[in-house]
């Protein structure tokens, strides 16, 4: 597939007026693991990295505004190589404007990456693979850029909303998305379970690990709604049924208020490793 689907020529047109959303999401949440506590699910990526002196060529694919680029970039390793590619062209203008001028940065998708083969010694990607159309190939297309040996490291989705809350937004959610939510299929259901990225990743892969991630927030209704406003689906909802279901949901969080008046939730998230054969 050489032309965008429709859902990435929704997502091209999201991110052109979502710039930077996922950092915005992500970034200022502390992440926690089996393995250990971050200051966000981007620095839990990044620290599957190496701080070496020798040289090191690292892959963000799907890059967005560069967050995790620019984590990287401040370790200020001297042969450390970085590349980013993203297929909407606002991000990748919103991660030049921030990153310096030695991080590259490409247009593209991830089912044909413009690089070299055995190019890459590590491919990292945040919340991104769990949405792209042909994961068979893009599969196939890590593989290829990366060295024997290299290593892939990316954090998908695991759960929506952590809790009870992710209980009850899908009770009032659903009747709603089904009246009023064009159907529009993102990426491939085999990303959302761990027996399914065993299957993707076994022609070309060994050592496949997984670890569950929680991202908690504990937040204001309000200020959830906005997070949830600026998910692919509820944007996609019309202005009459948005508001429908931010009435429906804010009634039905009500009984899980805190003494304060704050809600007890966050993101839950998987890190899928593996080793190129």
């Amino acid at each position: 597939m050489n032309t965008p689907s429709t859902a990435e020529k929704y997502l091209q047109d999201f991110h052109q007026r979502q710039v930077g959303v996922t950092s915005a999401a992500f970034a200022h949440l502390p992440a926690r693991s089996a393995r250990g506590t971050y200051a966000s699910s981007y620095a839990a990526l990044t620290s599957l990295v190496p701080a070496v002196d020798t040289p090191l060529t690292v892959l963000d694919l799907a890059c967005g505004d560069g967050h995790l680029l620019g984590l990287l970039a401040a370790r200020r390793q001297a042969q450390l190589h970085l590349v980013g590619v993203d297929m909407s062209e606002a991000e990748l203008a919103a991660a030049r404007a921030a990153l310096p001028a030695s991080v590259r940065l490409l247009p593209g998708r991830g089912q044909a990456l413009d690089l070299p083969s055995a190019s890459i010694d590590y491919l990292v990607s945040h919340m991104a693979l769990m949405l792209m159309d042909d994961i068979e190939q893009v599969v196939r297309e890590m593989r290829r850029v990366l060295r024997p040996g290299g290593q892939f490291a990316a954090i998908v989705g695991r759960t929506f909303l952590l809790g009870e809350v992710n209980d009850v937004f899908m009770r009032v959610f659903k009747p709603i998305a089904s009246d009023a939510l064009p159907p529009l299929r993102f990426g491939d259901r085999r990303t959302g379970s761990e027996a399914g990225w065993r299957e993707l990743l076994d022609a070309g892969f060994t050592e496949v690990e997984f670890d569950d991630i929680d991202v908690p927030w504990t937040t204001t209704p309000g200020e959830l709604w906005a997070a949830l406003r600026d998910t692919y689906d509820i944007d996609r909802l019309d202005d009459g049924a948005r508001q429908r279901l931010r009435g429906a949901f804010m009634d039905a969080v009500a009984p899980l208020h805190a003494g304060d008046g704050l809600i007890a939730t966050g993101w839950g998230l998987r890190a899928v490793r593996a080793r190129a054969a």
